[in-house]
């Protein structure tokens, strides 16, 4: 599954480039009509490997039923970012994009909303509700949803057989979490109950917040009074409590590699995890995130989606390629690797029903609503990184530094 959660590794350089595409007076030469009649339009990706493969499929069922419009495949991969806003500076940028990041390319994308309304009511609301507030910025639809993940908790089977310790089940709270991970872990069998990142990405770490009644900012996107919040101080202290107890280690990485290892319990991650664990051979659960006390079991969503470039020539004949990639049939041939964002799809291939998956769909449904700090707040790559850092001092067993003080210092 190919859903990204970039660093803003880029930020200043797409910030430069976006910039310069406002002064740039040159135009697209690869994207126009040629001289057989046909509108050839350009698509970038992300994806590599057998994903493109896929793809390029795809787009060639897709060229041949249309006699007018031609797609070309450009697949960016690991530069993906770089090619884009390079392409957008130049206003060359491919026609039809994937997209995630959508409040930096935001000026450069074509907003939806008036070719989505063309298409009816019943056509927009095919699409699971939470995802549009992933898919937008400034009150505009960019982008038609392609996948998505929620988090969960993954749980390893044999371990709680081991122990002796009942599966978690919807419903369940953190209390629940930390007892059933005091419960697993095992010093001389090297077992931790849980696992969770030493130096947590803030954009994930903000559903915890959301389901204690807490935000990093306010809807003007203010730190102060949020992130050092009561409410908020809760959360860090629970974490960081866990570390220390030694009822849960802190990873470098997200926990794959720990979870892995069979000698960890409990992780949050998202639907990335279900092949790899598969095939690692894991007798693996998964169950949806624990509840706060007067709290609620809510999920940050890593969404992709696809755009159309606001400089393209050609917008009528890129919204009928989108409309295509996002169809029933498009939803069905990813499945092996992306979540389906059509209800109409999950209900016909009984995903609701499946014993992991449908605990992804249950998530989303439930964390409708919520608006990541990322997509109000302008400077969020400097907030991200000074939170980063300060996360850090927090869940680093070297300093575990005071939640309350770090968090007022970071608010500041």
């Amino acid at each position: 599954m190919k859903l990204v959660n970039f660093k803003s590794i880029f930020v200043l350089f797409i910030a430069a480039m976006l910039l310069l595409a406002g002064c740039s007076s040159s135009s697209s030469k690869k994207s126009d009509t040629a001289k057989d009649g046909k509108v050839k339009l350009r698509f970038a990706t992300w994806d590599v490997g057998s994903d493109v493969d896929l793809q390029q499929k795809m787009i060639d069922k897709f060229n041949k039923s249309h006699d007018n419009i031609e797609v070309t495949l450009e697949a960016y991969g690991s530069e993906y970012d770089t090619k884009i806003t390079a392409g957008m500076g130049a206003k060359d940028a491919p026609d039809i994009m994937y997209m995630w990041n959508y409040p930096q390319y935001k000026d450069a994308l074509e907003p939806l909303d008036s070719y989505i309304k063309k298409e009816g009511a019943e056509y927009k609301d095919n699409f699971y509700e939470t995802l549009w507030n992933y898919n937008s910025a400034d009150g505009n639809v960019l982008g038609l949803p392609v996948g998505y993940t929620t988090h969960v908790v993954y749980y390893n089977k044999a371990l709680f057989d081991k122990a002796g310790v009942e599966y978690p089940k919807a419903g369940w709270t953190w209390d629940d979490l930390q007892a059933a991970a005091k419960k697993l872990t095992n010093k001389e069998s090297k077992v931790t109950g849980f696992a969770f990142p030493g130096k947590p990405d803030p954009y994930d770490f903000e559903m915890f917040l959301w389901g204690n009644n807490a935000d990093y900012i306010d809807k003007e996107g203010n730190l102060k009074g949020n992130l050092d919040s009561k409410k908020s101080i809760e959360v860090f202290d629970m974490f960081q409590n866990m570390a220390k107890q030694g009822i849960a280690i802190t990873t470098e990485g997200s926990g794959t590699t720990e979870m892995k290892s069979g000698k960890v319990g409990m992780f949050v991650y998202g639907a990335w995890g279900l092949t790899p664990f598969k095939e690692a051979g894991i007798d693996y659960g998964v169950v949806e995130l624990p509840t706060f006390k007067n709290g609620k079991s809510v999920s940050i969503l890593s969404s992709s989606g696809i755009s159309i470039s606001k400089n393209s020539k050609h917008k009528e004949e890129a919204f009928e390629f989108i409309k295509f990639w996002t169809n029933e049939e498009a939803n069905k041939e990813r499945i092996g690797f992306e979540l389906p964002v059509l209800k109409s799809v999950v209900k016909s291939e009984n995903l609701e029903q499946d014993e992991m998956k449908s605990v992804f769909y249950s998530m989303l449904k439930k964390s409708d609503g919520y608006t990541p700090a990322s997509f109000i707040v302008d400077d969020w790559s400097e907030v991200s990184d000074k939170l980063n850092d300060v996360f850090e001092s927090i869940f680093n067993p070297s300093t575990f530094m005071e939640p309350k003080e770090a968090l007022k210092s970071a608010a500041k």
